[in-house]
């Protein structure tokens, strides 16, 4: 009796296995990081856009409203570079797009190589700086180099990263000349990407180049706007730059499925059962990076096209592949271009801060404490770099000059706190502790990190483009859209962390190597 209900149990429960079915795994995987995407502007234009972009990812995709990042101070390069290896500065390295080289005290790119040359332009670049594996290194090493990855994106630094260390090819705009560039680092120029320099790139098309609103003015109401006439922008009227011009408005979003276009008829990206993967980079934010006060209706026309350009890249991806094949995953960089300041007629509080002065004047106060030297050895991004060597050589104890040095400088004028190296890595623990911490690369940061106030304007030496510090939340989306993802719009906040291994999960892949998040479980489709 005992035997043979044990054969039954096995019986039913072999049987329900059996009959679960296996998840496919895609012949595509798109991943489309749209730069400065907000989740509160995406909705609350919902009645500018057509049917076949935003709207149909709301009806048939897994939509979360609130992706976070789990470190402070992201940019577009940080963003990116946590998207894909599912880890922060801390572990990858990139805690910017560019920061202060310890060796030659001057600002370095986040993917600047000086062993390796352009193709079509003449920057030298190499994703060599990202110091841990990428989603798209994993499915090359998984698929022994059989999977294509390639990444096309306006901007450098996002291409590179996103197409990381093992890609068959990363291209994005040249902001000189208008033609589609490399680096020598990837293997793969394809024949078609020049083919498509010599007959399609924008500098053949500039000149017709004329961005005005979709809609008539008066539809664009969602934001305070001073004006009631449309604006007009012809980008070939500003001669040196008109790429940078370019790359910085939604046109450049056309730009990029133009050449997706040109990548799917040209290559065999998802033509077989070998899962590749497209990496794709999008630009959602302020027209040449202007404050919104200045371009309110430019914003909510950005909008507006990037909801076309999302319903053609639809329909590329349902043309050449079926979307029943791909895998599509839509994030955002989380943050926004900082604000101009306040007209001081709201009296809403606030004042300049000047990082060189307070470089000097530390200088001086450790002078005055330990004696002659400079000590100070640099400074840039709210970061302040101590002389290790004259330290050394004088003997004295690091970790007393950091403290010391942040108890001087918390007694500044708009100063909210300020981290040593030491209170960082060693200190107490806390949640706003571990966001800095996070964003921290104990090789590449600063000895001292300086918390300005909210509403205080942080001045750039030699610079006009000075920007007002906020620190109020920036509402993210996260995308997903592919068969067995069921839809649904999920309002919880979730970290940005899961992209990586939740991907590496749909292709059956391991996980980038520093990534220790969880997948996200989309659960069972059919309920």
């Amino acid at each position: 009796m005992k035997k043979g209900l044990i054969t039954y149990i096995l019986a039913l429960t072999f049987g329900s296995l059996q009959a679960q079915p296996v998840p496919v795994v895609p012949k595509l995987v798109v991943t489309l990081t749209i730069d400065q995407l907000r989740t509160d502007y995406m909705e609350a234009f919902s009645s500018l856009y057509g049917e076949r972009g935003f709207k149909r990812l709301m009806k048939e995709a897994r939509v979360y409203r609130q992706a976070q990042l789990t470190f402070e101070g992201a940019d577009r390069a940080s963003a990116i570079a946590a998207f894909y290896t599912g880890s922060t500065p801390s572990m990858n390295g990139i805690i910017a797009e560019n920061w202060l080289d310890a060796a030659t005290l001057r600002p370095r790119n986040c993917v600047d190589d000086p062993a390796y040359m352009g193709n079509y332009t003449d920057e030298s670049s190499s994703p060599a700086l990202l110091l841990t594996s990428t989603l798209t290194d994993e499915l090359k090493i998984a698929t022994r180099n059989k999977g294509l990855v390639y990444a096309i994106s306006p901007f450098r630094d996002a291409a590179i990263l996103s197409a990381g260390h093992a890609a068959n090819g990363a291209f994005w705009l040249n902001e000189v000349t208008g033609k589609w560039c490399s680096t020598t680092y990837y293997s793969d120029f394809p024949w078609w990407v020049s083919q498509y320099n010599d007959r399609r790139s924008p500098d053949f098309r500039i000149k017709e180049m004329v961005w005005t609103p979709v809609h008539p003015a008066a539809s664009y109401k969602f934001l305070p706007e001073w004006r009631n006439e449309a604006f007009k922008y012809k980008l070939d009227s500003d001669r040196i730059n008109k790429y940078r011009r370019l790359i910085a408005s939604p046109l450049a979003n056309d730009e990029v499925n133009l050449l997706v276009e040109e990548l799917l008829d040209k290559s065999t990206i998802g033509r077989d059962e070998t899962t590749d993967l497209l990496a794709l980079t999008y630009y959602a934010g302020n027209y040449y990076h202007k404050s919104t006060q200045e371009c309110a209706m430019e914003m909510q026309d950005t909008y507006v096209r990037l909801d076309q350009s999302l319903a053609r890249l639809l329909e590329l991806l349902e043309q050449r592949i079926g979307l029943q094949n791909v895998v599509l995953c839509i994030a955002s960089t989380g943050y926004t271009d900082p604000e101009a300041a306040d007209v001081g007629i709201y009296r809403v509080p606030g004042g300049e801060f000047h990082l060189n002065r307070c470089a000097t004047l530390l200088n001086m106060f450790l002078m005055a404490t330990y004696g002659e030297g400079q000590y100070v050895e640099g400074y840039y991004d709210r970061q302040i770099y101590l002389d290790h060597k004259l330290i050394e050589k004088k003997q004295l104890n690091l970790t007393e000059i950091q403290e010391r040095s942040a108890q001087f400088l918390i007694q500044f004028s708009g100063v909210n706190e300020v981290y040593s190296t030491h209170s960082l890595l060693l200190g107490s623990w806390s949640p706003q502790i571990e966001r800095i911490r996070n964003a921290y690369h104990r090789l590449r940061s600063g000895d001292l990190v300086i918390d300005v106030l909210p509403g205080w304007t942080v001045v750039q030496e030699n610079s006009l483009n000075n920007r007002v510090v906020r620190t109020a939340n920036v509402p993210a989306p996260l995308i997903f859209l592919g068969a067995g993802i069921k839809p649904e719009q999920v309002n919880t906040p979730i970290s940005a962390d899961c992209i990586a291994p939740t991907l590496a999960g749909l292709m059956r892949i391991r996980a980038p190597n520093a990534s220790k998040s969880a997948p996200i479980d989309f659960g069972d489709p059919a309920r």
